[in-house]
């Protein structure tokens, strides 16, 4: 497995929480490093936007795993892949997995849901779960397929997305657990943080608690610190979503003002993209090398 400059496992097992945040391409990954997160979650509600699709298993394996792959190149910090539904099957998910270890990943989120998908927080939308027993079948399969036993399995029901209430996710939890899940993460569209820190409250198992806050943005990391269960923090969608705000601000500003007179001292300037891009490597390279 890759390695890497953060240890997902290290921090969950010294009772820590891993703060991770979403990116969708190799540059907002790099963004995220240099914020100072402890990991990368290549996302694929992100990558799906980013390409201007709907997130509903219309972006293919082997286009979300290149941009995953080139998030690892471009980066050090840990990657949780972000696989949906595993791409099909229990048969599947065994390849995904060993792609995604391949390509560098350090643990892939594998949901639930029936293929195709639909993303969990669109309102209405279909949310059809596979049976208890078939998804038991696809945590047993990605644990057999990882290599190295760091590699995480992280097994997310989206019981309380679907309406099935909080036994049903209970049960559901534990036997993915039981089937050999490192960790469980448990999604929620409510509002606030109560139907979450209700299921945390109740969660007798030994694996660590992922979530995701985006509904329920109250849920501050003191709080979910404070709860004592849970082992990483996905902040899922963030990155796609400044990245709208930026620029719809910033071409209607263009738009309004017939130039970028305006707009041009409150974006970074072009210094700050060859930086990023790592132009003075090239630079000295070229220095070196051409002839």
């Amino acid at each position: 497995m890759r390695k890497t400059s953060v240890d997902l496992r290290s921090i969950i097992a010294d009772g820590g929480m891993a703060r991770i945040m979403a990116a969708h391409d190799p540059l907002s990954a790099m963004l995220v490093q240099e914020a100072g997160f402890d990991g990368i979650w290549a996302s694929g509600f992100e990558y799906s936007a980013a390409m201007g699709l709907a997130d509903v298993s219309l972006v293919s394996m082997a286009e979300h795993l290149t941009n995953m792959r080139n998030m690892a190149d471009r980066t050090t910090l840990p990657i949780i892949a972000d696989v949906d539904t595993g791409y099909g099957n229990a048969i599947n998910v065994l390849h995904t997995v060993r792609q995604y270890e391949t390509a560098g990943a350090a643990a892939v989120v594998i949901e639930d849901k029936m293929f195709p998908k639909v993303t969990s927080l669109v309102e209405g939308g279909r949310q059809d779960l596979v049976s208890v027993g078939e998804f038991k079948g696809k945590v047993e399969a990605a644990v057999s397929a990882r290599k190295d036993p760091e590699f995480l399995i992280i097994a997310r029901t989206e019981a309380l997305i679907a309406g099935l209430g909080e036994q049903e996710a209970l049960a559901r939890a534990r036997a993915y657990e039981a089937a050999g899940a490192d960790m469980i993460l448990i999604h929620s569209k409510q509002k606030t943080p109560d139907e979450i820190e209700s299921f945390i409250n109740k969660w007798d198992g030994k694996s660590p608690i992922v979530i995701v806050p985006t509904a329920y943005p109250q849920m501050t990391e003191a709080r979910a610190k404070s709860l004592g269960k849970i082992g990483v923090l996905i902040y899922g969608n963030h990155a796609v979503r400044a990245a709208v705000t930026g620029m719809q601000q910033v071409f209607s500003q263009i738009i309004h003002d017939g130039g970028i007179q305006n707009v041009d001292n409150k974006i970074v300037p072009v210094a700050e993209i060859f930086r990023l891009q790592q132009m003075d490597d090239v630079k000295a390279n070229e220095a070196r090398f051409l002839r």
